[in-house]
């Protein structure tokens, strides 16, 4: 809603674009709000990126899929999305493609860990491979120095009531994590 997916996003792209030989490409799940909804929620105008559809992921060779989280589950308008892919899961098209994950949370507790437990059965049941980013990003894991979303399943922010932007550690680790998927997606397609 207030674009820290989509920075995230972002980063993660740069990062999987520095792996020679993968291309990245941006998509959005559509809105399920009205957009006087979202007018009175002080949402912005979202970016322009393109609306994915079921029918576009047999395509991908891998996905790293961002969503904020309510109430510690991924929202309601991705988890649409995913409820859109039934034909998919009865053909198993996603099965043996690797699958990572990346969020962002009103606050510290606001259920970065359970979100990505949840978002998991998704890519369970297509028979996707999950690729959490694990402590790889080294030191910037366990900073203790200020705070920052992300764990070991993967990158995220805080967003506070929005105004808190991503900071840079936490761009640090998605950008980590766009490398890191790429590289095990390219050496799972090998």
């Amino acid at each position: 809603m207030y674009g820290h997916v989509a920075r995230l996003a972002e980063e993660i792209k740069k990062g999987a674009d520095s792996v020679e030989g993968v291309e990245a490409t941006l998509w959005q799940v559509s809105e399920t709000l009205p957009e006087e909804v979202l007018g009175k929620m002080g949402a912005p105008t979202k970016k322009d990126i393109p609306i994915i559809t079921a029918a576009d992921l047999p395509a991908a060779d891998g996905y790293i899929f961002g969503f904020p989280t309510r109430f510690g589950m991924m929202a309601a308008q991705f988890k649409s999305f995913f409820d859109s892919t039934g034909g998919l899961w009865r053909t198993q098209a996603l099965a043996g493609k690797p699958a990572g994950i990346f969020l962002s949370t009103g606050s510290q507790g606001g259920g970065q860990e359970t979100t990505a437990l949840t978002a998991i059965t998704q890519l369970t049941h297509h028979g996707m491979i999950f690729v959490p980013v694990g402590c790889t990003y080294g030191r910037g894991m366990f900073e203790m120095g200020e705070v920052r979303g992300g764990s070991p399943y993967g990158a995220g922010t805080l967003a506070g009531d929005g105004s808190r932007q991503p900071t840079k550690l936490e761009l640090g680790l998605a950008f980590h994590q766009g490398k890191y998927f790429a590289a095990v997606a390219k050496k799972l397609k090998a």
